[in-house]
């Protein structure tokens, strides 16, 4: 794992920032898109915050994408316990006060996603690669 600037996956989190700020602002009259498919893109909002400045395999970024969930749920359990509560309104939105099992579960549909994605991802690269490389053979034969 090495520090590094990755300009896509930069792109592809403005992106998904602004689709989980247009959920936080209207999607409460849709319960299931602003609290299930929220986090499930939560999940994937972690992963480009780490993809975008660190340079490693998926599978590692998912997983801590996917901690970061799970630790965020585990803090709304503790605030609840001890009776703690966030009092900025907006960071009470970004990072819930609810503790809720149906969260745990969006976070792991979010992970699958994420792997799911990269996978169908990189299978697109190799492909572009593999036809750009037969493209350049076909050229040098034609000389």
């Amino acid at each position: 794992m090495t520090l590094t600037f990755n300009g896509r996956a930069f792109v592809a989190l403005l992106a998904v920032t602004a689709l989980l700020a247009l959920i936080a602002l209207y999607g409460a009259p849709y319960p299931f898109l602003r609290g299930f498919l929220g986090d499930v893109i939560a999940v994937g909002w972690a992963y480009l915050v780490y993809r975008t400045f660190i340079r490693a395999q998926v599978l590692p970024l998912a997983i801590a994408a996917l901690l970061t969930g799970y630790a965020v749920e585990f803090c709304q359990y503790l605030a609840k316990q001890y009776g703690l509560q966030i009092q900025q309104p907006i960071l009470r939105v970004v990072l819930g006060s609810v503790p809720d099992w149906w969260d745990v579960l969006a976070y792991t549909v979010g992970f699958v996603v994420v792997l799911l994605l990269a996978g169908a991802n990189q299978r697109r690269q190799q492909a572009v690669s593999l036809q750009n490389a037969r493209l350049r053979a076909s050229l040098r034969a034609r000389r």
